[in-house]
């Protein structure tokens, strides 16, 4: 099943790194925030990746060209026919990643509409590239199948200031988009979403279509949304004291660091 990461978003909460990177690049430990969410389905067998670009995508694009040369010791030998050997070993040769461009100016709706073309079999996986979680991803395609709807999203429990999820029974009732200051103990939209592929057609093909908006609405109207309920860690790289946390966090207890 591939897992589609929307990596378009220009972070204007967080420009203090954002002015000269996407979001998805912003490093935790030396390592962007992307790698670490791939890392995350990576360790439950998930390694086909398709990667929804956008605002500064050349970035994420030289990243994967050069992830070698980026992530490992490496001697250059200069002459007529130049050489690299690259020193270490890593635990990411197997991973496919596909990196499609979506737009500067698109909504996240219409990213996944574009990314959809990569797609192979009757499911997907999709989240976004700024948060990272100790989510069972095994444990949430068990749940998606068994629950047999169009969509499965994980609801996650921080301090809310996110859109909540009104529940009941497994399946999601109502769907509100993301607010601010908003405190209840209802869960909130954590992304880690697992999608049947008919999702795709119901996405407008408008660059305007937001994944929150009109088609979430309607598997929610139907009763085809449910909720993976996550009551472990979750963290997303918002703003610039979220930055600082996680990089404390991965010094100190990394708790979405599930691979060895």
């Amino acid at each position: 099943m591939k897992v589609i990461i929307l990596c378009g978003g220009q972070g204007t909460r967080l420009r203090e790194e954002t002015e000269y990177k996407p979001k998805p690049m912003v490093e935790i430990g030396g390592k962007p925030i992307l790698w670490h969410i791939m890392k995350i389905y990576a360790h439950y067998g998930y390694k086909d990746f398709v990667l929804a670009l956008g605002y500064k995508g050349d970035i994420i694009r030289n990243y994967f060209l050069n992830y070698y040369t980026y992530n490992n010791d490496f001697t250059v030998h200069l002459g007529n026919e130049e050489k690299i050997v690259v020193h270490n070993n890593h635990d990411e040769r197997d991973w496919k990643v596909t990196l499609a461009e979506t737009g500067d100016e698109s909504m996240t709706g219409y990213r996944v509409k574009l990314a959809a073309k990569y797609l192979e079999g009757d499911n997907f996986m999709l989240t976004y590239g700024d948060a990272v979680a100790d989510v069972n991803i095994a444990e949430l395609v068990k749940f998606h199948n068994k629950q047999n709807t169009i969509g499965t999203v994980t609801g996650v429990y921080p301090p809310s200031r996110f859109g909540d999820l009104a529940v009941n029974d497994n399946l999601v009732e109502k769907f509100k988009q993301k607010q601010k200051d908003v405190v209840n103990q209802a869960p909130i939209n954590g992304g880690f979403f697992v999608f049947k592929k008919e999702f795709i057609d119901l996405l407008p093909d408008d660059p305007n279509a937001d994944l929150e908006g009109e088609a979430m609405q309607k598997i929610t109207n139907d009763k085809q949304l449910s909720v993976f309920k996550h009551t472990g860690f979750w963290q997303p790289m918002d703003t610039y004291r979220e930055y600082e946390l996680l990089n404390k966090m991965w010094k100190e207890n990394p708790q979405w660091k599930v691979w060895e």
